[in-house]
């Protein structure tokens, strides 16, 4: 979006608001507004006012009560793109163990159709599309639609959704399902050079083809020979990114004070990257800036329990400054 000559970033995020129920230490905390839309959309409009977001999701009126959307409505996020029914929403329980986890999916939303997608939107295209599933329900048709009537728009796509499999008893692991990975990198390639891909090193080790060594991993998505950045979290171990042509890069993982719930670190450094790498001049070392601001805000977010720990653009340069990395594993990418 553009007004009175100044540019303001338009993004649309797509995927699932879920209920997320997160036991760490063996304690259930009460139930909190989950999703990577949800993180992302109120951490970026935390991490900055001149921003204009809507989500497209379905949402079940059973048990997704109207109160765990105020801190989306509070940022002023428009909604009119949710689709709501009567059933039971997307509900994750999420059990916290050595900076591992473990998930059970207890009931889902309706998998999202590209003929959802309100007009106006069509006629007024955003300026970033983030691609944000938590439980398969963006599928490789809508994508494909996304790109044909959205072609100028930058996409950013988060790994975790399309690479989960989800059995009858709700328990989610990774697919092994190698049609679903062939036609997963078909869209990478598809997308070219306006692609953002994020992904754990679990997620990434899946797509690239199950190496152990981090490096060679992230040159296998080298390999597409396009100008999409490629981005690897690693938790406390920090982030790696490349592009065809630049060297591979490495960002460290800034110091939180405390840290209390992961969930949705990922969806903010993903948010935040977007954000700045939009606005930046798309050189190798705006990338490097945009990823060190990216990963601030996480270090800030994983200080709450559930979508409370975003801060502002200013706070989090301030972070940047002061340069307090977390050291662990440095070795292991050298």
């Amino acid at each position: 979006m553009r007004e009175n000559g100044t540019q303001y970033p338009y993004f649309l995020f797509m995927g699932h608001i879920s209920i997320d129920t997160i036991i760490k230490n063996g304690i259930t905390h009460p139930s909190t507004l989950g999703g990577s839309v949800s993180f992302g959309s109120i951490g970026l409009k935390t991490y900055s006012r001149d921003v204009k977001i809507r989500i497209i999701s379905k949402c079940g009126s059973n048990n997704l009560k109207k109160h765990l959307l105020e801190q989306i409505n509070k940022q002023q996020i428009d909604l009119s793109g949710v689709q709501w029914k009567e059933m039971d929403n997307t509900h994750f329980i999420l059990e916290y163990y050595d900076h591992a986890r473990s998930l059970i999916l207890k009931s889902k939303s309706p998998n999202l159709e590209f003929k959802d997608i309100p007009i106006d939107i069509i006629k007024n295209p955003p300026d970033i599309i983030v691609l944000a599933p938590i439980c398969s329900e963006i599928s490789i048709e809508f994508i494909s639609s996304v790109l044909e009537h959205f072609p100028n728009a930058l996409i950013g796509m988060d790994l975790q959704g399309f690479v989960r499999e989800i059995s009858e008893n709700g328990s989610v692991s990774y697919t092994k399902n190698i049609k679903n990975l062939e036609n997963l990198k078909n869209i990478v390639i598809k997308c070219g050079e306006r692609l953002v891909l994020k992904g754990s090193e679990e997620e990434m080790k899946l797509v690239a083809g199950g190496s152990e060594d981090l490096s060679k991993i992230m040159s296998e998505f080298d390999k597409f020979d396009l100008k999409g950045i490629y981005i690897m979290t690693l938790g406390e171990a920090g982030s790696m990114l490349i592009r065809h042509g630049c060297d591979l890069l490495y960002i460290p993982a800034y110091r939180s004070d405390g840290v209390k719930d992961e969930t949705g670190a990922g969806d903010i450094y993903l948010s935040v990257f977007l954000y700045e790498y939009f606005l930046s001049n798309k050189s190798w070392n705006s990338v490097k800036k945009a990823a060190s601001l990216a990963s601030a805000s996480a270090s800030f977010l994983v200080e709450k329990i559930g979508p409370k720990g975003f801060k502002s653009r200013k706070k989090i340069i301030k972070r940047v400054k002061r340069a307090n990395y977390i050291q662990i594993g440095e070795g292991k990418f050298t």
